[in-house]
């Protein structure tokens, strides 16, 4: 479970990296290989981002992608979808 010093306080990306802000002063840089959503999507949508899940989680509206801190913290990869689904 995620302590109050591990909400996000920013997001930010390059062409390569997600960058995550938290509030006890980390920053958190992770691969955007992990997340295919993010890596296809443009920077304006990658910009447009939401804090979500209590301060917690990251939403990207324009793609309809979530993160957690959590999943962050873990060095866990998006999920894969399977194929043929929608």
């Amino acid at each position: 479970m995620a302590n109050p010093g591990e909400s996000v306080t920013n997001v930010a990306s390059t062409e390569d990296n997600l960058i995550v802000d938290l509030a006890d002063g980390r920053s958190i840089s992770v691969t955007l290989a992990w997340y295919p959503r993010l890596l296809h999507a443009s920077q304006d949508d990658r910009d447009h981002w939401e804090v979500a899940g209590a301060g917690f989680g990251i939403h990207w509206p324009a793609i309809d992608e979530d993160s957690s801190v959590e999943g962050l913290l873990r060095g866990a990869p998006a999920p894969r979808e399977k194929v043929g689904s929608s």
